[in-house]
């Protein structure tokens, strides 16, 4: 592997640029060896690169070619030097009396220890030669490097050095924004102020900071006294620091702003989107906005495109499940549903099942509402009722363009179901969602829609209904017996053995002391076997019919979750919570 590693050992031995230009020539080759960039791509950073003079590693950062953790990890393989990790950023400053915050902050890096062979510290851009030199002028020691994530040693600096103060407030208190108040009334400054560095700045922060804590969703909603500001982590709502007050209103119009929205008019809700490129990624933004009683409420959905797993084992399908949904999308024809919740990972899974067909021999098309993700090789339409593009209209259309697979974002409505059904008759396959509570009981809501027995047997070939729970995480969780109460419904899910043990959250540094890192799957999938058909030719309740898959060998959600409890996946806790049964 070529690395700078022996140059970086001896930096007198070179100039500062010398090293660079070594360190650029490597990261080029190293990018498309890994087939992280393709050339189109990495030409236009080394033009940016000509042009402006910055370094390279910061060019495709900023581009949202590479995220900047994906970056830090790189530079720490190709100059064989070691990836900090959070956990080791100290708990007070080293050497505070000889380096001053103000050159740590500029240079970025933090020293984090003394050791034996000299002064471990985190930097950014550890071929910065001079600050190495300074560093060790200043503390007498051999300085011995290592690669910080930017985003973990901003942290860590605004720990040790700012007493704490967030990044929002430094902002505030920087621009003496406090008490700038805009009339919600006056447009024009409304506006002037939106687009004024501090409340960029201050719009960015409540994005960043969502990245950095795996958000879904940002919400911001002005109340009598307070703007409230909350981000939606693993399903859960959690409040977080806000921007003043006084600056609602132009904070909502930034907002406002980004997904192209009319900040002037605020008596009616308002959906926007917009494409941005934070922290080295490239995110995707679905704005909301509303009015409500203290003023506008907004809503981000930030779409991280390296977040999204198309994986039916990462969603957390397990292996027998995987294999009776790869059996049901490999259908010529029919009509294949996944149900839930808003928010329970449909979309994601009717995703991971395109891209799992996905091949130049098939064609695909998709109508959603919105499109969350582009599929590379997939056609896919964006609803817009305004011009009468329906999910119905647009489905008619698909079947004159020759598919062999169509996802329709949602059943929404008797006539999209109507439009599905014949075109899973007239041989195509069909995927969408629709939001009932369990497998059987889309059987049920489609009877209620209008959609004659007879076609729902000929049409329908599985159900697919799922709900997300927090997974644990894996450094903290601990094991414990299982308490009595439990014992029969494990036995329901066939765990029968004599010790059963289920784990719980406990919290760490890595979980941010939740406990919990991520969300999988708990999943049912009801397939149309014999005796099915002829209880929906019945007209039979939802009951029945899942009573009926349970016997013809159907594993219901909640002993999915059960199962997934046992494993250590999640907690009991959790399942019960999002399946309610007992």
């Amino acid at each position: 592997m070529n690395t700078l590693g022996s140059r970086f050992d001896h930096p007198k031995a070179a100039t500062a640029n010398n090293l660079i230009d070594d360190f650029d020539a490597i990261l080029r080759s190293a990018v498309l060896d890994r087939g992280l960039l393709q050339n189109a791509a990495l030409q236009r950073a080394l033009t940016i690169e000509q042009d402006t003079g910055e370094r390279l590693d910061v060019i495709l950062v900023r581009l949202g070619q590479i995220a900047e953790d994906q970056m830090a990890a790189l530079k720490s393989d190709l100059l064989q030097l070691p990836l900090i990790a959070k956990s080791e950023y100290p708990s007070a400053p080293i050497f505070a009396d000889v380096l001053s915050a103000n050159f740590l902050r500029h240079a970025g890096l933090l020293p984090l220890r003394k050791t034996n062979e000299g002064l471990i510290i985190a930097m950014i851009n550890p071929l910065d030669c001079e600050a190495v030199a300074a560093i060790t002028l200043a503390t007498g020691l051999d300085v011995l490097p290592g690669i910080a994530v930017p985003a973990e040693l901003e942290d860590a600096f605004s720990r040790l050095y700012d007493g704490g103060k967030s990044a929002i407030s430094g902002i505030v208190e920087d621009n003496d924004i406090s008490t700038q108040v805009a009339n919600a009334d006056d447009v024009e400054k409304l506006r002037d102020l939106a687009s004024e560095a501090p409340v960029v700045q201050l719009v960015n922060r409540l994005i960043i900071k969502a990245i950095d804590r795996r958000a879904s969703d940002i919400h911001i909603e002005p109340m009598d006294t307070a703007l409230r500001v909350r981000y939606r982590v693993d399903g859960e709502l959690q409040v977080s620091e806000a921007p003043p007050t006084q600056l609602k209103s132009a904070v909502i119009s930034r907002i406002k702003i980004m997904g192209g929205l009319d900040i002037g008019e605020r008596r009616l809700p308002q959906d926007g989107s917009t494409r941005i490129t934070m922290r080295g990624k490239e995110l995707d933004l679905r704005i909301s906005t509303s009015p409500s009683l203290h003023g506008e409420t907004a809503v981000i959905r930030v779409l991280d495109r390296d977040r999204i797993k198309l994986d039916f084992t990462e969603l957390g399908f397990p292996n027998d499940l995987v294999a009776i949904h790869r059996e049901l999308i490999r259908h010529p024809y029919g009509f294949l549903l996944v149900t839930g919740p808003t928010g329970s990972g449909k979309t994601t899974t009717l995703y991971a099942s395109l891209q799992e067909l996905n091949a130049p021999q098939k064609k695909i098309l998709t109508i959603e509402d919105p499109i969350e993700y582009q599929l590379d090789g997939i056609n896919q339409t964006q609803v817009d009722p305004r011009i009468g593009l329906t999910f119905a209209s647009c489905l008619r259309a698909f079947l004159r363009h020759d598919p062999d697979v169509i996802m329709v974002g949602e059943i929404r409505d008797s006539e999209t179901a109507k439009t599905a059904i014949h075109a899973a008759l007239t041989g195509h396959l069909v995927m969408s969602t629709l939001h009932t509570n369990s497998a059987a009981s889309a059987l049920t809501r489609l009877l209620d829609m209008g959609i004659e027995n007879y076609l729902l047997t000929s049409t329908v070939i599985g159900i697919v209904a799922q709900r997300l729970v927090r997974a644990l995480c894996p450094t903290c969780r601990e094991p414990y017996a299982v308490p009595a109460e439990y014992l029969s419904q494990i036995d329901r899910s066939g765990k029968h053995c004599a010790n059963p043990t289920f784990y719980r959250p406990t919290g760490c540094e890595r979980c941010d002391h939740v406990g919990y890192l991520g969300r999988v799957c708990v999943l049912e999938i009801l397939t149309m076997s014999q005796s099915i058909r002829e209880l929906v030719r019945d007209q039979a309740e939802a009951e029945a019919l899942h009573a009926q898959a349970v016997s013809d060998g159907m594993r219901s959600m909640y002993q999915d979750g059960i199962d997934k409890a046992l494993a250590g996946i999640t907690s009991v806790e959790e399942v019960i919570r999002v399946t309610r049964e007992h």
